[in-house]
């Protein structure tokens, strides 16, 4: 499905900053695909590609969020795959995100308006499992590449307080891959510490 529902990520705004990313990592280039749902998301599929979907860039487009906040989602993403979370499991925050907006998209076609609903119980049941470290853990990947590629951290921390409010315009509920995980005010001071821990001489 993500095949047949997918192309590559052509935007200039955000193709330029994961070209920073990439030379900030020595990689010759960061391949992102655009799933084509309306879901507001992003998500490595277990194979260590990167998607972010359709519904983020036209949030995007209408100026809800930045080209550096979808740089955010995508460093954090690369997060999951360099610290081999999308190895050890399968079906894990990279899974069933891939579960989410995969039901969600199919659910939503049959149930217009329980679908989601449905989506989302099923995903956060499987996400019960998750483990909060990996998420910290991607956290700080993310802060540390968004540093060194010239970014910087605002935008990742602009972006968890904009999420919430973003999907509930949406209607869409919370992103799969805020459920289950840290509290957005516990994922900005780990950022907060973690930066202050590097500057500190």
């Amino acid at each position: 499905m993500l095949d047949q529902n997918s192309q590559p990520l052509t935007d200039p705004s955000i193709t330029r900053l994961t070209d920073r990313m990439a030379a900030a990592l020595d990689l010759p280039t960061i391949k992102v695909n655009v799933f084509e749902i309306e879901a507001v998301n992003g998500l490595a599929a277990p194979d260590g590609r990167i998607f972010l979907t359709r519904g983020f860039l036209n949030r995007k487009a209408r100026g809800e969020v930045t080209a550096e906040e979808l740089a955010s989602v995508i460093a954090h993403e690369l997060g999951h795959v360099a610290l081999g979370h999308t190895r050890r499991r399968m079906i894990d925050f990279t899974g069933q995100n891939a579960v989410f907006v995969m039901l969600s998209a199919l659910l939503n076609r049959f149930i217009p308006f329980l679908g989601i609903w449905i989506a989302n119980l099923i995903s956060a049941a499987l996400m019960a499992r998750m483990s909060r470290r990996d998420e910290f853990e991607a956290d700080a990947y993310a802060s540390a590449l968004l540093i060194k590629a010239g970014i910087g951290t605002a935008p990742q921390k602009s972006l968890f307080r904009k999420l919430q409010a973003l999907t509930a315009n949406a209607g869409a509920g919370i992103p799969a891959w805020l459920l289950s995980h840290p509290k957005t005010e516990e994922r900005i001071r780990a950022i907060e510490a973690a930066e202050l821990r590097w500057t500190s001489p």
